[in-house]
């Protein structure tokens, strides 16, 4: 049953969360129309800090509050549950204010001398709203995910990405100023509303939700008990997020001026920059979705067979997660290395993003499988291992970007170079953890088949690019975007046959 539960649950995560891709991905596609692409650059500089400042808020807590709640879930201990839950919204309240009020009194500073473009100050303060509404949903997100209902949060997060689309839609058609000014303050005025909507639903059916608990007559842990449970789980999480979050957004601000040593103007950086992350990458990372959506589930599940002492399922899990992370990405390549320059056409109507989504495309199967591990060791409860290791790829990825966006003929291509290296490193460095805590095959001779079926497919999907004409565009598109993620099923069809018939 509990086997069961995680397919439903990772099954249903993932195509609502592929529902909430595709309308964040309309969402980028009406800010890259609306904004332009030095619109967008903008947009990605005032990102990454907002990002920072919410891992600052709430880094960890939606990990934490999963894995306490399936605890205890586990343990028949419903009785902690809530209590955990408003214990934790409790003191999340007051740590946000405390940054938000810090953010709102230090903004101007924060757009002028961090994010270094004065342009950015409104959008900027709209966005401390949002931080105080995030801390209290990722909370209620974790108590969902770690009593294994994953279709309300799913089901909310959609119809906030619908309305946050509608705001920015109604918006940008009142405003009659061209400026980038109002249009990416437009665009975090659209996100806070919809954070805001998410948090009032997730609250309401938070409430409802604690009526189907059945009574307790144990006692209670403390309040306190309840508090530093969450926080051993979470502050290290909080840190490690902070930290590699903080080299990241370093590595975004510097990323303009170094590309104006590669020799092009800041405007011209920024367009590139937006070219490259606000529209190629939002492409090749999409199936991400689905590596973050069983992620989700994962965690909890591999603390609660844990405790259960149910090591064979732990191994299963993360072997297939691991195979299933590998599969997508040689996907993408698949995908957009045959067809970069009419994804870049259907979506966001410029022919000159090809190039761009071709080498944003090579480094993401080592970018999903170093996500899946991290997953991993979230549910193994190694969040020092995380950290260490982060830390590390965060401050090479640094170096890496500084050093390879000043040479003329890498500039913004050093990004996915950079990508690349940490990814690997990141995946070696976490599969060593991951061995000792659990002996679990992570390369077999299914790795062999796989390849071979990969070659199989980059000859299908390039007949049929050569055989599908450019008029049909979205047809051809749909086309090898279907035989790409065949290859992943395909694949994981011959995986399951190679393991059932003990090869």
């Amino acid at each position: 049953m509990i086997k069961d539960d995680f397919i439903k649950n990772s099954i249903l995560l993932t195509m609502s969360n592929l529902t909430t891709g595709v309308l964040g991905f309309i969402f980028s596609i009406i800010l890259s129309r609306e904004l332009g692409a030095e619109g967008m650059g903008l947009y990605g500089l005032i990102m990454p800090v907002y990002n920072l400042f919410i891992c600052l808020i709430c880094g960890g807590i939606v990990t934490a509050a999963s894995k306490i709640c399936a605890e205890h879930f586990a343990k028949k201990s419903f009785n902690n549950i809530p209590k955990c839950v408003n214990t934790t919204m409790i003191f999340n309240i007051i740590w946000a204010a405390f940054i938000v009020t810090f953010v709102l009194i230090f903004s101007t500073q924060i757009s002028r001398y961090i994010i270094r473009d004065s342009r950015t100050l409104y959008a900027f303060r709209i966005t401390c709203p949002a931080m105080l509404f995030i801390s209290l949903s990722n909370t209620l997100k974790g108590y969902f995910y770690g009593v294994s209902n994953v279709i309300t949060p799913a089901l909310i997060d959609i119809f906030e990405k619908t309305v946050r689309i509608c705001i920015l839609f109604t918006i940008s058609k009142l405003i009659t100023s061209s400026s980038v000014i109002y249009t990416v303050t437009a665009a975090y005025f659209a996100l806070c509303i919809g954070e805001f909507i998410s948090l009032i639903l997730l609250y309401f059916f938070y409430k409802r939700s604690l009526t189907k608990l059945p009574p307790v007559l144990i006692k209670p842990e403390s309040r306190a008990q309840l508090l530093f449970d969450i926080l051993v789980i979470s502050i290290p999480l909080c840190i490690n997020g902070f930290v590699a979050t903080g080299l990241s957004t370093a590595s975004s601000l510097i990323l303009p001026r170094r590309l104006m040593l590669s020799g092009i103007s800041y405007t011209s950086a920024l367009e590139t920059i937006g070219k490259y992350t606000g529209m190629c990458l939002n492409i090749t990372v999409f199936p991400m979705i689905v590596i973050n959506s069983i992620s989700i589930i994962l965690i909890p599940d591999l603390s609660q067979n844990i405790i259960k002492k149910d090591f064979y399922s732990v191994k299963k899990r993360i072997s297939t997660f691991m195979n299933l992370s590998l599969l997508l990405g040689m996907s993408t390549i698949l995908i957009c290395t045959t067809n970069g320059k009419n994804l870049g056409q259907m979506f966001y109507s410029r022919s000159d993003l090809g190039s761009y989504i071709k080498f944003a495309s090579l480094p993401i199967p080592f970018l999903f499988m170093s996500s899946a591990t991290f997953s991993i060791l979230n549910g193994l409860s190694r969040q020092t291992v995380i950290l260490k290791n982060t830390i590390l790829m965060s401050l090479l990825e640094l170096f890496l970007l500084y050093t390879l966006t000043t040479i003329p003929s890498i500039n913004i291509y050093g990004y996915s170079v950079t990508m690349f290296i940490t990814s690997f490193i990141g995946i070696i460095l976490n599969i060593k953890e991951i061995v000792k805590i659990i002996d679990v095959p992570i390369i077999d001779f299914s790795f062999l088949i796989a390849v071979l079926n990969f070659i199989l497919f980059y000859y299908i999907i390039r007949f049929a690019f050569n055989l599908l004409p450019d008029q049909y565009i979205i047809l051809k598109n749909i086309a090898i975007a279907a035989l790409g993620f065949g290859f992943t099923a395909v694949s994981l069809i011959l995986r399951k046959f190679y393991y059932r018939n003990g090869y």
